[in-house]
């Protein structure tokens, strides 16, 4: 098993074994592929607990040190063997153990630096700085813009996705090209200038954008899945993710 979500046969709404429900069922860590998925799961959410974690009041190193150290304690404590699946939502366990790792952490009044030069997730400190620096001011509770951070984390991990299957058929001009239209955006290119530049007919060009807003949303629904201990709660995390967006 290798813990990745994958459709049910035809027909049926239910998905495969997720990654979450996987880490849930191999909590004592026996499982390696549960610690796998863990760490796959993590490198793709970092941000929002990064970002949250500044918001807190730490500077930069200390919240990438304190980033680090929740990833750590995950795997090295078992602290996923001990998770409550309030609601299944690796969303929300992640954001507890956070809270709870800050309150450690300054009870201690001390940081574990990224587990004496150990790095769980892999990320760059200075582009981290950078997305942090592009996040707008906003009265939104802690809890909310933690929602709001997840879940442009999630449309940003179906975009590469979606963006590494047109490269893989050797179509990735052409999705750079749509993918302002995947949302609308005011700057996306007319329909017949991608048509122009990509020497396809406009008729062409609607047909290729209906499918990939198609399978961006099939992309989206197994991203979340990813994240949920029972994929028939996918409809109700997706609802709560779009909301959060635009709250």
């Amino acid at each position: 098993m290798n813990g990745s979500t994958n459709p049910a046969p035809s027909g049926s709404p239910v998905f495969a074994t997720t990654h979450w429900s996987l880490i849930l069922a191999a909590g004592d860590r026996s499982n390696p592929s549960a610690e796998a998925a863990l760490a796959a799961l993590c490198q793709s959410y970092w941000f929002p607990l990064y970002a949250h974690i500044r918001r807190r009041g730490n500077d930069p190193e200390r919240a990438r040190d304190l980033t680090q150290g929740l990833f750590l304690n995950l795997l090295a404590r078992d602290g996923v063997a001990l998770a409550n699946q309030e609601k299944g939502r690796f969303r929300s366990f992640l954001m507890k153990a956070a809270d709870n790792h800050l309150h450690e952490a300054h009870r201690n009044a001390e940081t574990l630096k990224r587990g004496g030069g150990q790095e769980i997730v892999s990320f760059d400190a200075s582009e981290a700085e950078q997305r942090f620096a592009l996040e707008p001011v906003d009265t939104r509770t802690p809890d909310s813009e933690y929602d709001r951070r997840w879940a442009l984390a999630t449309l940003d991990r179906v975009r590469l996705r979606l963006g590494a299957e047109f490269s893989s058929s050797g179509r990735i001009e052409l999705f750079e090209l749509l993918r302002p239209h995947l949302f609308g955006d005011q700057e996306s290119i007319p329909y017949t200038e991608v048509a122009r530049r990509t020497n396809l007919t406009v008729v062409a060009i609607k047909q290729t954008t209906f499918r990939l807003r198609r399978r961006f949303g099939e992309l989206l629904r197994l991203e979340v899945a990813q994240t949920l201990a029972n994929p028939a709660d996918t409809d109700q995390e997706l609802q709560h993710l779009l909301a959060a967006l635009r709250g």
